[in-house]
């Protein structure tokens, strides 16, 4: 089974599907992509990107919400917190502050800080 997301015009997750093999021409990613999303736009209308459950391809699994990055080929999480910025090579979002390694911690948006939640 193959997964595609419908992305809108800013390139917003707007649902995920599961497609049968046979129609993403029993091929594998990257093959399956082209033919796949074809599939998808013939069926649903719309633009369509494959999505890999396993994170094997375009860094993580799509979810509703999420940004299709074209340049990046990768599905961005939505971003947590109004401070935190993208890194561009982990696609990962990052606090203005570093996270402590030790203990259990929250983002607290209105200090810029973390909170110690493990005490």
């Amino acid at each position: 089974m193959a997964h595609f997301a419908q992305i809108n015009l800013n390139n917003i997750v707007t649902q995920v599907i599961v497609v049968s093999n046979d129609d993403c021409g029993g091929g594998n990613y990257p093959e399956s992509d082209e033919i796949g999303a074809a599939f998808c736009t013939n069926l649903l209308g719309g633009t369509w990107k494959q999505t890999s459950y396993n994170n094997n391809f375009r860094v993580r699994y799509a979810g509703v919400g999420y940004t299709f990055d074209e340049e990046l080929d990768a599905f961005i999480a939505p971003q947590p917190y109004p401070s935190w910025t993208l890194n561009a090579e982990t696609t990962n979002w990052e606090a203005p502050i570093e996270q402590p390694a030790e203990g259990f911690w929250t983002w607290n948006e209105e200090t810029q800080q973390w909170n110690d939640i493990s005490v």
